[in-house]
């Protein structure tokens, strides 16, 4: 199996956003964290899944706390500042789009 290589900072950041989504998704006692401090419900979560802004507070919610940091990282390989530089690119996609 072939996997595609990402060249755009901003389409990884995105995966790693989704990944940790779902990370998130799959685990009952963060996933009502995540509801309670955002405030939607679960049915709104998939649909939201393709709203960069809304990838961004995913992983602004994971960088909240250590624990989870450290446990999406084992659960996905990537290194904790794979998810901050993440947020960062995709924070930095939007700054450039609102540049007239």
């Amino acid at each position: 199996m072939t996997t595609k290589r990402v060249q755009n900072p901003r389409e990884a950041a995105e995966l790693v956003a989704i990944q940790a989504l779902s990370f998130v998704a799959d685990d009952a006692e963060i996933l009502g964290r995540f509801l309670a401090e955002t405030g939607i419900g679960p049915q709104t979560l998939r649909s939201s899944a393709s709203d960069p802004h809304f990838l961004t507070g995913v992983l602004d919610f994971m960088l909240r706390d250590d624990a989870t940091v450290k446990a999406f990282s084992e659960f996905s390989g990537h290194h904790p500042t794979t998810i901050a530089a993440a947020r960062l690119a995709l924070s930095e996609s939007f700054q450039k789009r609102d540049v007239p």
